[in-house]
């Protein structure tokens, strides 16, 4: 939607495109908190959202305090509103935040890369492959995750200074979001489903419904 309503813009270059898929990207954060972590909202339940944004510098500022969400489950409005303030309060944290992702090892390709995939608490978010150069580097080669918003990283170089390749990864996880790039979720699927093909694994989707905008 905002690539639509901003389209004579980017064409004309007073807003670059990568700028407004980041800037979608943070929203995308803060409703994932909103719909999953505060609402528990699942698979079937349908939103509608509305917000404000201006454009300033070239630069997407949301208008948080316009934020307006309607949820088709039985929610109240109180409860809805309870949550909508209490986010509202800490957006900034939420968007600079680093998404907390574990990861596991899924398995070793045939040429001695390995293949782990990304949680967000029990679900399977994401995949990525690793290749280990040494005891002491490793280049993520391709990766892509579904949430909070789909994104895809690549040519990543991860330092592991004495630790393990599972550490190292761990410990540097903001790593994946500072430099990813924001896609579309079918094309992070296709990511996904090459990665974990690498290794004999069908991936299959689970995800949340589309939200409306």
């Amino acid at each position: 939607m905002a690539f639509a309503q901003l389209r004579d813009l980017i064409k004309e270059g007073s807003v670059r495109s990568a700028n407004v898929a980041f800037q979608v990207a943070q929203l995308n954060k803060v409703l994932y908190r909103i719909f999953v972590d505060e609402l528990r909202l699942g698979k079937g339940d349908v939103v509608r959202v509305s917000v404000d944004y201006e454009v300033k510098e070239g630069n997407i500022e949301w208008m948080f305090d316009t934020l307006k969400i309607e949820a088709f489950r039985r929610l109240s409005e109180d409860e809805v509103a309870e949550v909508l303030n209490k986010v509202r309060m800490n957006v900034k944290s939420i968007m600079e935040a680093v998404v907390a992702y574990s990861i596991n090892l899924l398995g070793e390709t045939e040429d001695g890369d390995l293949v782990y995939i990304m949680k967000l608490g029990d679900r399977d978010v994401g995949a990525f492959i690793v290749t280990p150069v040494n005891n002491e580097l490793v280049f993520v080669k391709k990766g892509a995750a579904l949430e909070p918003t789909p994104m895809v990283v690549e040519k990543l170089r991860i330092d592991c200074d004495g630790l393990s390749i599972e550490e190292a990864l761990s410990q540097n996880i903001s790593k994946f979001t500072s430099n990813a790039r924001y896609v579309s979720f079918s094309d992070a699927v296709k990511i996904i489903e090459l990665v974990k093909r690498r290794v004999g694994v069908e991936y299959k989707v689970e995800r949340l419904e589309e939200f409306e905008e």
